[in-house]
């Protein structure tokens, strides 16, 4: 349901914008059930966010109280933003990429879908599996991560 209703906004809103690439299409990935919520991934020719959706008796308490929740995660905490989407309702959603003309063909972008979501479900203290001597691994900030503050200081 929420593919098609990605598909109609691709079709009637999104299309002609510049962000949009034709090679692609709308694709619901990995979606399974993580500590009693719904989460995966769309993969659109505009997008690519880890969505939940928000089950029916919650939708009156997202959109009255909160516009963003916060998710935990075995890589970390991931912080979403509630929004509405036309002929499924509430959601909660974290971009990962866009645009996305970084993909040739659907199943680049699917796979790539995959692997994040993998990345998502696995811990992100591996430390403990290497020794006492490795590295002690934090949690990365998404909004440091995409702005590449993590491998360089601004001055």
């Amino acid at each position: 349901m929420l593919a098609a209703a990605y598909r109609d906004i691709g079709n009637h809103a999104v299309r002609n914008l510049p962000i949009f690439n034709e090679t692609l299409s709308v694709e619901a990935v990995g979606f399974r059930l993580h500590e009693g919520r719904v989460i995966g991934i769309m993969v659109t020719p505009w997008f690519m966010n880890v969505v939940i959706p928000v089950p029916d008796g919650a939708s009156q308490s997202f959109r009255a109280r909160d516009t963003h929740l916060l998710v935990r995660f075995p890589a970390g905490d991931i912080q979403f933003t509630v929004s509405e989407v036309a002929l499924v309702g509430p959601i909660a959603s974290c971009s990962l990429l866009s645009p996305m003309f970084g993909f040739e063909d659907m199943a680049t972008a699917c796979a790539t879908a995959e692997a994040a979501l993998a990345a998502l479900m696995s811990a992100a203290d591996t430390a403990a599996s290497h020794g006492r001597d490795a590295p002690h691994i934090r949690s990365i900030d998404r909004r440091h991560f995409l702005q590449g503050l993590l491998t360089a200081r601004r001055r």
